[in-house]
């Protein structure tokens, strides 16, 4: 089981890569293409040209994990760039068939540290320095 924490990046690579790679040659991808460190406990979810297969690069010192599906392919989305950031939440979406540009991000609170805070963070730092 794949359990990733809210702090860990997700990075969906873009484009088509060779599925025949192993752990070295996608660890040069996310090295050399992306300008990442595979081992830093980020996330990297690698495509073939059909969509019909991924793998997910994530080193939690076992490995790496791979999805093939018997029927239909994944929703990839389309992107200028290297790499895409994603959420925890939008990588079960996918994982889960669902077309992430179909979908749009509603409204959500988010708790915004106080000055008290702010100020007592600040104040540990200078203190750790």
């Amino acid at each position: 089981m794949l359990s990733i924490s809210t702090s860990t990046k997700i990075y969906l690579v873009a484009g088509v890569t060779d599925m025949r790679k192993a752990y070295n040659g996608l660890s040069a991808i996310v090295t050399n293409h992306l300008g990442e460190d595979p081992l830093s406990g980020h996330v990297f979810v690698f495509s073939n040209r059909k969509r019909d297969r991924i793998k997910i690069l994530f080193f939690d010192r076992s490995g790496i994990c791979a999805k093939r599906l018997e029927k239909g392919t994944f929703a990839w989305p389309e992107s200028n760039q290297k790499s895409i950031v994603m959420t925890t939440e939008e990588l079960t979406l996918l994982l889960g068939g669902i077309d992430l540009k179909d979908t749009r991000r509603r409204r959500w609170y988010t708790h915004k540290p106080s000055n008290v805070e702010r100020r007592k963070k600040l104040e540990e730092k200078i203190m750790s320095l």
